[in-house]
């Protein structure tokens, strides 16, 4: 029988009271987790703790890296100037103003996102929505924008470390929803953040159920990004409102749309307790679907045995392997990063250790700035040596499945590093591509010249009232 737990979340200022980690954990472990955690956020829980990591094997256990900064995570310059701060006994302005510095080095919000990605309704930006694929939305409900855990990895870190400007998140007029509603092109909704199912039933049921009425029919399909079944499975088993949820979920398929989870497994690991099989045959008996998506995680999952092990297992309980992702290129991807060209060898070494039902995963995959670039293959063309490439989804949907050619080499991890091939000067998708964007900053600045347009009419009528009276 599942025991009931409750979760107990471990900050920063924590770190030195987890008496669980105590015994594992030297003081200069320690040390160095605080100067990376002032630059990128850390966050975890008592699950994690106590039944995910293998404490004998520190640090190389891959639940541990998910969850645990190492200083090799952030560059030598960046870690020795936080160290020194600390050492100096800086004022904590100081540190602060430092890691805000080299947040801004780390690419806080890549391929796009804060320009080219939020859409703009009636001359506002529409806050919350990112809309970059026609029959896709994504929305940041202002209450999920934080997780169970924070991935040490994670390419949405810029929302958890206090910078409004830097934060996706729906406001409290909810305009969100008028822009959905008059876009019936979308039948696809992602509900993101940080974590969805990090709010509580009467949260989910607000964002979730206007979803359910007929001014949005063409909404067929409600989509939750979330890692709760890895970092607390307990949320849908015995949590208080476990069954509230389970039963929002229920009604969501009862009304005739789908709804399905884009699970994050990293790691097989995190598949292996009797609390997240649980949680997994409770979610499926509701009808929700499980897909499943991570990318290749230097340290973590490089290697093709611990990806054909993870499908195998998410097939076993019923999960849909759906993409395997090239790891971004923000924060510590230094560290996580892997070479694309080994980044295939993993993918296609995977795939033939693994029967057809576990083929489904799609990849691997850059969710870059024009569209999700997937590598097909890599051959030898005409004497040449290429990546073979194509578009899963795109800013113009006509560059789906438009095959392309980049020139092979064995270092470059991300599209923007790569060459066309033949003697090409550009990939055939450049020039629209730049043409949106700069339609998409022309945009944002009319937008921003409307915004201050209107607070300079607000203070000069405010100050024509107070010369009247």
């Amino acid at each position: 029988m599942i025991s009931k737990k409750e979760i107990k979340f471990y900050s920063l200022k924590d770190i030195d009271s987890i008496d669980f980690i105590k015994p594992y954990l030297s003081d200069e472990d320690i040390f160095e987790l605080k100067v990376v955690g002032t630059i990128l956020p850390f966050k975890t829980n008592n699950y994690i703790i106590e039944e995910l990591i293998d404490w004998t094997n520190i640090p190389n256990d891959p639940i541990f890296q998910l969850n645990f900064m190492l200083k090799e995570m952030i560059s030598e310059h960046q870690f020795y100037t936080i160290a020194k701060l600390f050492k100096s006994g800086a004022s904590k302005e100081e540190i602060s103003n430092s890691a805000k510095i080299f947040r801004q080095e780390l690419n806080p919000h890549p391929a796009g996102q804060l320009i080219a990605n939020v859409p703009i309704m009636d001359s506002v930006t529409v806050p919350g929505i990112q809309h970059k694929y026609d029959k896709t939305a994504l929305f940041f409900p202002s209450e999920g924008q934080t997780c169970h855990s924070y991935c040490t990895f994670c390419f949405r870190w810029a929302q958890f470390v206090g910078y409004h400007d830097l934060k996706f998140a729906t406001d409290a007029s909810k305009i969100f929803l008028n822009y959905l509603k008059l876009h019936k092109e979308i039948s696809d909704i992602l509900i993101t953040g940080g974590d969805p199912l990090i709010m509580s039933l009467q949260k989910l049921e607000s964002y979730i159920l206007p979803f359910l009425n007929k001014e949005f029919d063409h909404i067929k399909n409600i989509r939750i990004g979330t890692k709760s079944l890895s970092y607390w499975p307990y949320r849908f088993v015995t949590d208080k409102d476990a069954n509230g949820i389970l039963q929002l979920f229920e009604k969501v398929r009862n009304s005739g749309k789908q709804i399905a989870f884009m699970a994050h497994i990293n790691h097989y690991v995190e598949l292996d307790t009797e609390i997240v099989k649980e949680a997994v045959k409770r979610l499926l008996n509701v009808g929700v679907t499980i897909r499943t998506q991570s990318p290749i995680i230097n340290h973590i999952n490089d290697s093709a045995d611990v990806w054909a092990e993870n499908w195998k297992k998410q097939v076993s309980l019923g999960m849909f392997p759906y993409y395997v992702f090239i790891a971004r290129n923000t924060g510590a991807k230094g560290y996580f990063e892997v070479p694309l060209s080994r980044a295939f060898e993993i993918y296609s070494d995977a795939f033939k250790k693994v029967s057809g039902l576990q083929r489904t995963a799609r990849g691997p995959v850059m969710s870059a700035n024009p569209g999700k670039v997937v590598i097909n293959g890599i051959s030898t063309i005409k004497g040449e040596k290429v990546f073979a490439l194509n578009f899963l989804q795109a800013r113009n949907p006509d560059w789906v499945k438009h095959p392309f050619f980049a020139k092979y080499d064995e270092t470059s991890t991300w599209l923007t590093q790569l060459t066309p091939a033949f003697g090409e000067k550009k990939f055939f998708y450049e020039d629209e591509l730049a043409a949106i964007l700069k339609q998409k900053v022309y945009e944002k600045e009319k937008n921003r010249k409307i915004i201050k347009d209107n607070l300079e009419s607000k203070k000069h009528n405010s100050s024509l009232f107070e010369l009247c009276f």
